[in-house]
């Protein structure tokens, strides 16, 4: 698929990987909403990343509301025309051991991680249906939809979910020529995930992949462009992990 002219939602845009990639996308010529939760940096990265010619706009969502996804595809549809791509990639994950987990930290994951999946993906398939030539869903999974790790209970559930949410879609929808896949990132470069805020933990992070170093936001949003422009593949989960799950 070409990029220019199409029009792509990323949730969870404000930031990270959703922003990296949303920059991606503007750069590739297409047009772009970005989706988040958090106001205040939406319209920053709005502002940041809206120079020249580049179609961009920030809306506000709730993934793990159906009616806040909802009114984010029919709003996209009223500015850019429809919808030829869906990034699912809002997410959140809460560290405890499982004897002492919520059951609303517990709910909360899996109504952002899981919930705003499916909300996502049936709101933007719905347009895809109706325009009838095809589209694209991305889903942002994570080495921890393959492996384990202790005290991400939550988290490690969702994501493998994604994993399998992504294989039943892209089987669903590839005679409409929806085309679905997953991007499974390790650890990556942020504010949460660095040595300043993680101290001699980041080093043992880093340990962890083989390649000697956590990734880059940008290294995931060029994975999620090369899902989308390959029209040959469907129902993958890529691992961008600099080789952590290949040990």
């Amino acid at each position: 698929m070409e990029l220019a002219g199409k029009v792509a939602i990323v949730t969870g845009g404000a930031s990270g990987i959703g922003l990296a990639t949303a920059k991606a996308f503007l750069n590739k010529g297409a047009k772009v909403v970005i989706a988040d939760f958090n106001e205040e940096g939406g319209k920053q990265a709005e502002q940041q990343l809206k120079q020249g010619n580049a179609e961009l706009a920030f809306i506000k969502v709730d993934v793990a509301s159906e009616e806040s996804v909802e009114q984010l595809v029919a709003a996209t549809v009223e500015r850019f025309g429809r919808v030829d791509i869906m990034v699912n990639n809002a997410g959140i994950g809460v560290l405890s051991v499982t004897h002492e987990l919520t059951y609303e930290d517990y709910h909360k994951v899996v109504s952002i991680n899981q919930d705003g999946v499916f909300f996502g993906a049936k709101h933007a398939i719905k347009n895809m249906l109706e325009n009838g030539d095809g589209g694209v869903i991305i889903n942002t999974s994570s080495i921890l939809g393959s492996v384990g790790e202790g005290g991400a209970f939550a988290y490690n559930a969702t994501k493998g979910a994604v994993n399998l949410m992504t294989k039943s879609l892209a089987l669903q929808y590839a005679e409409h020529k929806i085309r679905v896949n997953a991007v499974a990132p390790g650890y990556v470069e942020s504010g949460m995930v660095s040595k300043e805020a993680l101290g001699d933990f980041y080093d043992a992070l880093v340990d962890k992949h083989p390649v000697g170093r956590v990734g880059q936001p940008e290294e995931i949003a060029h994975a999620v462009v090369f899902l989308v422009e390959n029209e040959f593949v469907t129902g993958s989960t890529l691992m961008i992990d600099g080789g952590y799950t290949a040990q």
